[in-house]
């Protein structure tokens, strides 16, 4: 039955898009990170990602990491500009002690601006954070 079905809460995973530079040819390029800051390893994480708006769709992308330490963090995504005119969602799901967790995660369309960036100690990067 529906009342029977327990949905945990998630918390301590996070997604972050950061400006980094590109070590092969120099240029700054926008990269997407999740970030595991649990004690536990995430396991079977499962990344879908898409931009939207009201009259666009980009293709769905789909990512798999078969495990996340615990307190960690694995970028997944060369993210391109012209997407951060679009509402972006990433939809993370995983296993955490064999229960299955899900979470969305979204960055609101112009969110994902220089102007926004911020330090994530956590990456030892500067970056825009989605909790």
């Amino acid at each position: 039955m529906k009342k029977d079905i327990e949905i945990p809460k998630v918390t301590g995973v996070e997604i972050a898009v950061v400006l980094e530079t590109n070590e092969i040819d120099g240029k700054e390029d926008w990269n997407v990170y999740i970030l595991n800051r649990k004690d536990v390893d995430l396991e079977m994480v499962v990344i879908v990602s898409q931009g939207f708006s009201d009259t666009k769709t980009t293709s769905v992308f789909r990512r798999k990491i078969d495990k996340l330490p615990a307190n960690s963090y694995q970028k997944f995504e060369l993210m391109q500009p012209e997407l951060f005119d679009l509402d972006n969602r990433f939809q993370v799901t995983f296993f955490e002690n064999n229960k299955l967790h899900d979470k969305t995660f979204i960055f609101q369309a112009e969110t994902i601006q220089e102007g926004f960036l911020r330090d994530i100690e956590f990456l030892g990067k500067r970056g825009i954070v989605c909790k």
